[in-house]
Protein backbone atom coordinates (compact mmCIF):
# COMPACT_ATOMS: atom_id res chain seq x y z
CA UNK A 1 0.00 0.00 0.00
CA UNK A 2 1.07 3.34 -0.93
CA UNK A 3 1.46 5.79 2.03
CA UNK A 4 1.05 9.77 0.67
CA UNK A 5 2.16 12.68 2.88
CA UNK A 6 1.41 16.02 1.70
CA UNK A 7 3.38 19.28 2.77
CA UNK A 8 3.43 22.88 2.14
CA UNK A 9 0.56 24.21 2.90
CA UNK A 10 -0.14 27.81 4.95
CA UNK A 11 -1.64 30.89 5.36
CA UNK A 12 -1.23 33.50 2.33
CA UNK A 13 -2.90 36.23 1.44
CA UNK A 14 -5.43 36.21 -1.44
CA UNK A 15 -3.45 36.48 -4.90
CA UNK A 16 -0.68 34.68 -2.94
CA UNK A 17 1.04 31.98 -4.16
CA UNK A 18 1.83 28.40 -2.35
CA UNK A 19 4.04 24.89 -3.74
CA UNK A 20 2.34 21.77 -2.11
CA UNK A 21 4.22 18.18 -2.22
CA UNK A 22 3.22 15.02 -1.47
CA UNK A 23 5.74 12.21 -1.40
CA UNK A 24 5.13 8.76 -1.92
CA UNK A 25 6.74 5.87 0.05
CA UNK A 26 5.85 2.19 0.40
CA UNK A 27 4.59 0.19 -2.81
CA UNK A 28 4.77 3.04 -4.63
CA UNK A 29 4.96 3.02 -9.16
CA UNK A 30 6.42 5.72 -10.88
CA UNK A 31 3.44 5.06 -13.56
CA UNK A 32 0.66 5.95 -11.32
CA UNK A 33 -1.35 8.46 -11.99
CA UNK A 34 -1.35 11.12 -9.42
CA UNK A 35 -4.08 13.81 -8.39
CA UNK A 36 -4.86 16.60 -5.84
CA UNK A 37 -7.85 17.24 -4.09
CA UNK A 38 -9.32 19.39 -1.33
CA UNK A 39 -12.21 19.69 0.91
CA UNK A 40 -13.63 22.62 2.07
CA UNK A 41 -14.66 23.40 5.48
CA UNK A 42 -18.23 22.01 5.14
CA UNK A 43 -18.09 20.73 2.09
CA UNK A 44 -17.06 17.14 0.15
CA UNK A 45 -13.51 16.46 -1.08
CA UNK A 46 -13.37 17.62 -4.78
CA UNK A 47 -10.93 16.91 -7.73
CA UNK A 48 -8.18 19.33 -8.31
CA UNK A 49 -5.73 18.42 -10.88
CA UNK A 50 -4.00 14.98 -12.16
CA UNK A 51 -0.77 13.87 -13.97
CA UNK A 52 -0.31 11.43 -15.83
CA UNK A 53 2.97 8.73 -15.18
CA UNK A 54 4.70 10.38 -17.89
CA UNK A 55 3.88 14.25 -16.94
CA UNK A 56 2.20 14.97 -20.79
CA UNK A 57 -1.52 14.53 -19.65
CA UNK A 58 -2.42 16.53 -16.97
CA UNK A 59 -6.59 18.13 -16.22
CA UNK A 60 -7.74 20.10 -13.77
CA UNK A 61 -10.80 21.30 -12.34
CA UNK A 62 -12.65 24.43 -14.31
CA UNK A 63 -11.38 26.65 -10.87
CA UNK A 64 -8.36 25.94 -11.05
CA UNK A 65 -7.47 26.19 -14.72
CA UNK A 66 -4.47 29.11 -15.68
CA UNK A 67 -3.84 29.53 -11.83
CA UNK A 68 -2.50 25.84 -10.30
CA UNK A 69 -0.16 23.68 -11.79
CA UNK A 70 0.27 20.26 -11.36
CA UNK A 71 4.02 18.50 -12.14
CA UNK A 72 5.74 15.59 -10.88
CA UNK A 73 9.52 13.94 -10.58
CA UNK A 74 9.35 10.23 -10.71
CA UNK A 75 12.85 10.13 -9.38
CA UNK A 76 11.62 10.98 -6.02
CA UNK A 77 8.24 9.91 -6.09
CA UNK A 78 6.61 13.27 -5.27
CA UNK A 79 4.65 15.66 -6.96
CA UNK A 80 3.66 19.04 -6.91
CA UNK A 81 0.91 21.66 -7.26
CA UNK A 82 2.23 25.43 -7.37
CA UNK A 83 -0.67 27.26 -6.67
CA UNK A 84 -0.98 30.99 -7.81
CA UNK A 85 -3.20 33.73 -7.75
CA UNK A 86 -4.83 32.28 -4.82
CA UNK A 87 -8.59 33.40 -3.79
CA UNK A 88 -10.14 32.96 -0.38
CA UNK A 89 -12.36 29.92 -1.74
CA UNK A 90 -8.86 27.87 -2.22
CA UNK A 91 -9.14 27.45 1.46
CA UNK A 92 -9.33 24.42 1.89
CA UNK A 93 -7.35 21.04 3.20
CA UNK A 94 -5.65 19.75 0.09
CA UNK A 95 -4.92 15.89 -0.42
CA UNK A 96 -2.67 13.88 -3.10
CA UNK A 97 -3.67 10.74 -4.26
CA UNK A 98 -2.78 7.80 -6.99
CA UNK A 99 -5.44 7.04 -9.11
CA UNK A 100 -6.28 4.46 -11.44
CA UNK A 101 -6.65 7.18 -14.55
CA UNK A 102 -6.24 10.60 -15.59
CA UNK A 103 -9.45 11.74 -16.01
CA UNK A 104 -11.73 13.67 -12.77
CA UNK A 105 -13.66 11.00 -12.28
CA UNK A 106 -11.17 8.08 -11.87
CA UNK A 107 -11.23 5.41 -9.04
CA UNK A 108 -8.82 7.32 -6.42
CA UNK A 109 -6.75 3.70 -5.53
CA UNK A 110 -4.74 4.74 -2.29
CA UNK A 111 -5.23 5.65 1.47
CA UNK A 112 -6.09 9.34 1.97
CA UNK A 113 -3.64 11.19 4.11
CA UNK A 114 -3.65 14.00 6.45
CA UNK A 115 -3.86 16.60 4.19
CA UNK A 116 -1.98 19.92 4.07
CA UNK A 117 -4.64 23.25 5.01
CA UNK A 118 -4.03 25.98 2.99
CA UNK A 119 -5.60 29.11 4.24
CA UNK A 120 -6.56 31.92 2.14
CA UNK A 121 -7.17 35.46 3.55
CA UNK A 122 -8.80 37.92 1.58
Amino acid sequence: QVQLVETGGGLVQAGGSLRLSCAASGRTFSTDVKGWFRQAPGKGREFVASISWTGFSTYYADFVKGRFTISRDNAKNTVFLQMNSLKPEDTAVYYCAALAGVFPDSRVISSWGQGTRVTVSS
